[in-house]
């Protein structure tokens, strides 16, 4: 009997036989190489205009930082000797504190603001409203004027039974709204305003449903948003709230127009007598940065713990 092959493409080969096809395979981009285990070769993808910007933006921060290492009109010198300075460290503690008690009024106040926002009554929704408007609208600036001016049309503070001679406290205006606690009030206020509109998106996003678990449960109204909807609306609230209290503390240089006793009055004043004006402003602007740079990272660990629950 005669045998037929074929070679490696499955046609008969000369001595008529058959031929096992070739394992030979047509090399692929995808096929592993030897060694390499089963993952194909990848190529990157190279970003020429990511490189190029990078080299832009170094060169830029470099040609930014030579210029002001070596400007002659600016002495260095100046603050190194006031960076640590007695009167720019009280000033700086000044701020950090005038900025915390600030931050917690205003915090108490957006949340009570914010959930007068969401009550079902007309008239305790409409204050709440008007709040809002109010304190958005005026610009910091001018409200810490107001405050710092009060003694010019309210002589005293008089606490007492209303519409009646009854008065059980006064004192004068002066003494009491000094330029620290206006600058407080001032901070506080502007601030409620803002946050109580992060507080009351914080609340609407909780789902109905949990409302509707808690009521099944037996809760009323106060206990529901305390252990139901509140500790749901702190992962929303905290990340924007950081950023509010970041702009305070930014917001704290304005009560200088009231000498309000912060970093940047103290640096003012030292300005005056010394004259450079330059050099004092960067100190404070060391600072500031520094806070921030602290603050920031508590924030990214509370962030994430809050996420975490």
């Amino acid at each position: 009997m005669t045998q037929t092959s074929t070679t490696a493409g499955g046609k008969p080969g000369p001595d008529g036989g058959t031929d096992k096809p070739s394992r030979r395979a047509v090399p692929s981009p995808l096929r592993p190489r030897a060694g390499q285990g089963t993952r194909p070769d990848v190529v990157p993808v190279r970003h020429w205009g990511r490189t190029a910007g990078a080299a832009v933006v170094i060169l830029l921060v470099l040609c930014l930082g030579y210029a002001l290492a070596t400007n002659p009109n600016l002495e260095w010198s100046v603050v190194g000797d006031f960076l640590f300075n007695g009167d720019v460290l009280t000033g700086l503690l000044q701020t950090m504190e005038m900025t915390v008690i600030a931050m917690v009024f205003a915090l108490v106040l957006a949340v009570v603001i914010g959930v007068m926002r969401t009550s079902p009554s007309k008239v305790i929704s409409g204050f709440a409203a008007t709040w809002v408007f109010f304190f958005r609208g005026v610009p910091l600036i001018v409200l810490l004027i107001f405050l710092g001016n009060l003694g010019l049309f309210f002589k005293e503070i008089t606490l007492g039974i209303p519409f009646t001679s009854v008065h059980v406290w006064s004192a004068p205006v002066g003494s009491v709204v000094t330029p620290f606690v206006a600058s407080v009030i001032g901070l506080a206020t502007a601030g409620s305003g803002y946050m109580a509109e992060i507080v009351r998106a914080g609340l609407l996003a909780i789902g109905r449903g949990q409302h509707e678990a808690a009521k099944a449960l037996g809760l009323n109204g106060a206990r529901t948003l305390r252990h139901v909807v509140l500790p749901q609306a702190l992962r929303i609230i905290i990340p924007p709230l950081g950023n509010e209290f970041i702009g305070m503390l930014k917001a704290s240089a304005i009560v200088s127009v009231i000498a309000g006793g912060d970093l940047l009055t103290v640096v003012q004043g030292i300005s005056s007598v010394n004259f450079r004006t330059i050099e004092m402003l960067l100190v404070a602007t060391i600072w500031y940065l520094l806070v921030i740079v602290v603050y920031s990272v508590g924030q990214f660990y509370l962030e994430r713990r809050t996420a975490e629950r």
